[in-house]
């Protein structure tokens, strides 16, 4: 028997998203410092949000993961607000210069976050009070994630503040577009369906698991 049609959807979504994912930011010969406040504030809200659809496939898989094994919305909103807090933070400090993490091991980690959330996905039955700790963990990974990005692109001095936060609000409605589609598209009409584990969350979180897998040691042996 085939899965439902939002499972095989869910399953697809990675290699719809891979193309749009491969392609990079850019300002387009922008010059930061003469922008006014309104038009950094929109670029870099943009910026943000394109940082996570379509370009940032891998938060995407995490964001999914987070919100597969129980997609009830209050309930992954829960974790995304842990991980949004998070990533504030690590991306914040690494801004102001306070904290330089090396990508070469911040990508590595990112990709074993989403395996990890992606294989207790597998073996657990039901959501733990602890996964909000683990989400705000990984948060702090991925805020450092971000943090190199948003290095590359620039942020014109004089309106730092505000397009660092522009930028932080961008991610988050990204991540809120994600889950809400998630939700909309399967959690809505499935989760309480008795196949919903073994038809939805198991086949999903391992596509997820094996594209983090070999993420990891893409970035570890290839980067």
């Amino acid at each position: 028997m085939k899965p439902p049609l939002p499972s095989r959807l869910l399953l697809l979504l990675p290699l719809l998203l891979a193309p749009a994912a491969a392609s990079a930011h850019a300002l387009d010969g922008v010059d930061v410092s003469k922008l006014s406040q309104a038009d950094a504030i929109w670029i870099y809200l943009k910026l943000g949000f394109e940082h996570i659809l379509p370009l940032g496939l891998d938060h995407i898989l995490f964001v999914l993961s987070i919100a597969l094994l129980e997609p009830r919305l209050k309930s992954v909103l829960v974790q995304a607000t842990a991980f949004t807090v998070a990533h504030s933070i690590t991306l914040g400090l690494a801004m102001y210069g306070l904290i330089s993490p090396p990508p070469g091991i911040i990508e590595p980690i990112i990709a074993l976050s989403i395996l990890f959330v992606a294989l207790e996905n597998i073996l657990v039955s039901k959501l733990n009070p602890w996964r909000v700790v683990v989400v705000f963990g990984f948060g702090l990974v991925h805020g450092m994630g971000f943090a190199s990005v948003l290095t590359g692109l620039g942020l014109p001095r004089r309106l730092f503040l505000e397009s660092l936060l522009a930028f932080n609000v961008g991610v988050e409605l990204g991540q809120v577009a994600v889950i809400l589609l998630a939700w909309g598209l399967v959690g809505y009409w499935f989760s309480g369906k008795p196949w919903y584990k073994q038809r939805v969350v198991v086949p999903a979180s391992i596509v997820i698991g094996l594209i983090a897998a070999y993420w990891t040691v893409e970035r570890v042996f290839f980067a």
